[in-house]
Formats: structure tokens, C-alpha cells, sequence
């Protein structure tokens, strides 16, 4: 038992933020800023995305789209080996000529352009503008879900080392009745039930502490996940030790700033216009389309036994092709879908513009009800604490017996752990109301 008791004493006397880890925290404190920095340089998912943005950017030009014209040169020589026989008929006199070889050179320049197909073309472009803008806020929607996580993460961190300093006090309570136990069980004042009390007592709290190190832990090493740290074990060192509550948030700019800026409802608007985008290209075959061809080029034809020996031809060719697409089966049937893709894309845009809605009255009245319930913590902690004191004082004097100052120790460390709660709900809902209305990379800004 007194074994134990000395090793439960070692862990106790250790301080919470040496317990965390064996190692200090290279460099100094940082900020919630300086995490957001350092995420988004290293997230490996930010890298990724970055690159398939940039395949959209690429492809969204007016050459891929088929606005500019095509040119090529080309270049090719033939020949052919044959025999001719040829009788003449006025004397019937046969000539032969064997292996003769003809041969011709072609050298040349084309450029052929569209010039009207129906807008197909200036609609391909646009689609192509819109998938790069897609691009954009698939990168965005990557980071500010990131930044969000990493802002959730690091006041959970805040929470869970706020909570294990409020157990190693509420242990260090318990351990000094234990000791004034000890004591005057010594001398005969106390029974032994009131020693073996207050020890069972130190020993819970001293459990309690060494659990909550497990979750300052599991909270560091996820930090250090999201940080891309090359050791997720390492120290870190917070500037921030308490929860800062926003109350400033007003829920009219909040829906403002979601139906003006959240990626997600941008990000359905622009599938809309792609649907759109594919109906205008299949209503384009309704027009005539018209093609430029221009070229110019040489060649050179070379005769065996021909009267002519050689024949060089060059100069400029150039032509305009107008057709039309008289029937083409599957143009109804695409026609209709192109126009369900419309519909399909504009109900989704509507159902998710409701959910949005939803979603953020829900934070706001979990957001305005952890409000409340933080003021009114913040109230019954000064009474518990005012409480403690005086009940702390009433034991030293043997006027309140150590079951009851254990009630009262209690209602200390429930009303530390009430604020703690509400303080970081209302910080979650903070986060979440900041991610429906994009502006979650406020945060980055150094804005609460």
C-alpha cells in the first residue's frame, strides 16, 4: 500500500505540462496562425488537390477548346517501278520499256479553322472556364475543411491541457486533506475511516490525472498529424491557455456571407452552368457549320519516259466548307436529358442552399444557448470556488467532516468542468458557423 502510494505521489508532484511529454517544445509558442501557416504548407492533401486544380487551369485555353486553328506541315515522296508495252497501230511495231520509274514529291502547308459550328466551340470554352473554376473550389473546399479541423484540433488540445491542470489541482486538493488525514490520524484526532477515505480519495484523483494524460496525448499527436510533423510525438507549446468565446458572430451576415460565399453552393451553381453549357451544345447542331481550309503547297513530279522529265507545281490552295446536319437520330433523346441534367443540377443547388440553411440555425441556436450557458458557468465557478474556501477552512477547524468537503471538492471541479464544456461548444459552433459561411479562413487572419 505505502509502496504505491509513493509512486502515486511521484506522478502527482510532477507538473501537467512536464507529464505531457519528456521533451520541451523546440522553438517557440504557437499560434493558432502559426498552425494554419505551417498546415497549409505542408498538408499532403493540399499538395495533391493543388495539382488537379492546376490540370483544370491548364486545360481551360482557347486552343483546347478548338477556337484557333489547326496548321501542319507535311512532306511525302512516292515512286513506282513498272513496264509499259505500246504497239503502234499504223505499223504494228511493239516497243517495250522495262523497269521505268516515275516518282513525286509533295510538300506542304494546311491550316484549317472552324469558324461557326452552332457556338459548340465558345461553349466548349466556357465549360472549360467553369472546370477550372471547379478546380478552384475543390482546392478551397480541401483547405477551409482543413483549417477547420486544424482550428477544432487545436482548442481541443486547449481543452484537454486546461482539463488535466484543473484534475492535478483538484489532485493536489486532494492530496494535501490526505496528508492532514495522515496527520491527525497519527495523533488520534481523525478515525481511521476518515484517513482510508481521504486516501481512496487521493488515489481516484490521481487516477483521474493519469487518464486525462492520454487524451492530452491522443489531442498532441493528432495535432502533429494535421502540423505534417516528421515526429507526431513531439512537444508543442500553445500561446493560447484558455478558450477565447467569440459572441460577436450576427446571424443575418452569417447567411449573407453563406449564400454569397460558401464553396459548396458555388460549387453547385457552376455544375448548373456546366448542364447548361452541355444543352447548347447539343441545340448547336440545330446550325450550319462553317470550315476554312488554307494551304500552300509544292510539287514535284519526275517521269521516266514521258515526254515531259520533270514537273514542278506550287502555290496556294484555299476553301470554305458550309454543311449541315439534315437528321441525326439521337439528338431528341439528348436533347431531353441535356434538360433533365438542368433540372437534376437546379433541385440539387435548391436542396442544398435548405440544408445550409438548416444546418446553420442549428449551430446558431446551439451557438447562442452555449453563450448563455458559459455566462452562467462563469458564475457558479466564482461560487464554488468562494464555496470551497470556506468549506477548506470549516475542515482545518474540525467544524465539517471529510466526506463533506469531498461534496464540495466535487461541485468545485464539476462547476471547472461545466465552463470548460460550454466554452469549447460554443468555440465548435463558432468554427462550424465559420465553415457554412465561408469565412473560416478568417482564422488565418488572426480573427477569432
Amino acid at each position: 500500500m505505502k509502496n504505491s502510494l509513493v509512486c502515486l505521489l511521484a506522478v502527482c508532484l510532477a507538473s501537467p505540462a512536464a507529464a505531457q511529454n519528456g521533451e520541451r517544445p523546440s522553438g517557440g509558442a504557437l499560434t493558432l496562425k502559426d498552425c494554419i501557416e505551417r498546415g497549409l504548407e505542408r498538408n499532403f492533401s493540399i499538395k495533391m488537390i493543388k495539382n488537379r486544380q492546376q490540370v483544370s487551369a491548364n486545360n481551360a485555353t482557347p486552343a483546347n477548346a478548338g477556337l484557333l486553328p489547326t496548321a501542319e506541315i507535311a512532306a511525302s515522296y512516292g515512286g513506282d517501278f513498272h513496264s509499259t508495252s505500246t504497239t503502234e497501230r499504223a505499223t504494228g511495231l511493239k516497243t517495250t520499256d522495262r523497269n521505268v520509274y516515275d516518282g513525286t514529291l509533295d510538300v506542304g502547308v494546311d491550316l484549317n479553322w472552324t469558324l461557326f459550328d452552332g457556338f459548340s466551340v465558345w461553349t466548349n470554352y466556357k465549360q472549360l472556364k467553369l472546370m477550372k473554376e471547379q478546380g478552384e473550389l475543390d482546392t478551397r473546399i480541401t483547405i477551409e475543411n482543413y483549417v477547420a479541423s486544424l482550428v477544432q484540433e487545436y482548442y481541443n488540445f486547449i481543452q484537454q491541457s486546461v482539463r488535466l491542470k484543473n484534475y492535478h489541482k483538484n489532485m493536489e486538493l486532494s492530496r494535501e486533506r490526505f496528508r492532514n488525514a495522515e496527520i491527525n490520524y497519527g495523533i488520534g484526532s481523525y478515525s481511521q475511516i476518515d484517513y482510508l477515505q481521504a486516501m481512496v480519495d487521493f488515489n481516484a484523483d490521481s487516477t483521474q490525472y493519469m487518464k486525462q494524460l492520454e487524451y492530452v496525448n491522443t489531442s498532441r499527436i493528432r495535432m502533429n498529424e494535421l502540423l505534417n510533423s516528421g515526429d507526431v510525438s513531439r512537444a508543442i507549446l500553445l500561446s493560447d491557455t484558455t478558450i477565447d468565446v467569440n459572441s460577436g458572430l450576427r446571424y443575418e451576415e452569417l447567411w449573407r456571407s453563406t449564400l454569397a460565399t460558401n464553396a459548396s453552393l458555388l460549387m453547385a451553381h457552376t455544375n448548373t452552368e456546366i448542364a447548361r453549357a452541355d444543352y447548347k451544345k447539343v441545340m448547336s447542331r440545330d446550325y450550319p457549320y462553317v470550315r476554312l481550309n488554307v494551304g500552300y503547297g509544292y510539287t514535284m513530279n519526275r517521269y521516266e519516259i514521258s515526254a515531259t522529265k520533270r514537273r514542278d507545281d506550287w502555290g496556294l490552295n484555299a476553301g470554305v466548307t458550309v454543311g449541315f446536319n439534315l437528321f441525326d437520330g439521337k439528338r431528341r433523346m439528348q436533347k431531353r436529358n441535356a434538360e433533365l441534367d438542368i433540372k437534376y443540377a437546379e433541385l440539387e443547388r435548391e436542396n442544398l442552399r435548405l440544408s445550409l440553411r438548416s444546418d446553420l440555425n442549428d449551430y446558431w441556436q446551439a451557438y447562442k444557448n452555449n453563450l448563455q450557458i458559459v455566462q452562467k458557468a462563469r458564475e457558479i465557478l466564482n461560487d464554488a470556488e468562494r464555496y470551497y474556501e470556506l468549506a477548506y477552512l470549516s475542515y482545518q477547524k474540525g467544524m465539517m467532516s471529510g466526506f463533506e468537503v469531498r461534496e464540495v471538492q466535487n461541485s468545485l471541479l464539476d462547476a471547472e468542468e461545466r465552463i470548460l464544456t460550454a466554452e469549447y461548444d460554443t468555440k465548435m459552433c463558432e468554427v462550424s458557423l465559420m465553415l457554412l459561411s465561408g469565412k473560416v479562413l478568417d482564422y488565418l487572419e488572426g480573427g477569432e
